[in-house]
């Protein structure tokens, strides 16, 4: 009996032990410690560089506040942070062009999002949940031939 209880503690020496996880590492991180994300909204496109520091948040070499006038974008832009409870610890450079300023911002808020889960991995499952990560596909319609716009008609008759 005991040959078999040691056969068997000498097989369980022979299984694979069990590994732990692989440590995520930060990817996509430069030599100055940015971690850059593109994000898009409609037509317009945020190339966004995201490092530690005191919360300033550079739009097109402008202030944040100055090239956002209206409070809502504001808040659009600040979301990513508010949401992970990271507010006044990174410093924001952004590039942004086309579309208008609601597609820009919605641009910018994805871009932020996309760059602080490659500087914080644990961060994703949290900007994931409140749907920052996922890019919106929504689109403007197309203009259609016939038409005087993507659907409305023309005019039929006046009486």
């Amino acid at each position: 009996m005991t040959a078999a209880i040691k056969a068997i503690t000498e097989i369980e020496a022979l299984r694979p032990k069990k590994e732990e996880p692989a440590k995520i590492v930060k990817i996509r991180v430069d030599a100055k410690g940015r971690a850059y994300a593109t994000g898009r909204r409609k037509d317009a496109t945020a190339r966004t560089w995201v490092k530690p520091g005191k919360g300033k948040i550079t739009i097109n070499g402008r202030d944040v506040k100055v090239y956002f006038a209206r409070p809502v974008l504001q808040m659009i832009v600040q979301q990513p942070f508010g949401v992970s409870n990271r507010t006044g610890q990174y410093d924001v450079e952004v590039l942004v062009a086309g579309g208008g300023l609601s597609g820009q911002a919605g641009a910018v808020k994805h871009g932020i999002s996309r760059a602080l889960t490659y500087l914080d991995p644990e961060l994703r499952t949290v900007l994931k949940k409140a749907g920052l990560l996922t890019r919106d596909s929504r689109m403007v319609e197309r203009k259609k031939y016939g038409r005087a716009k993507a659907r409305r008609r023309y005019q039929f008759s006046k009486r």
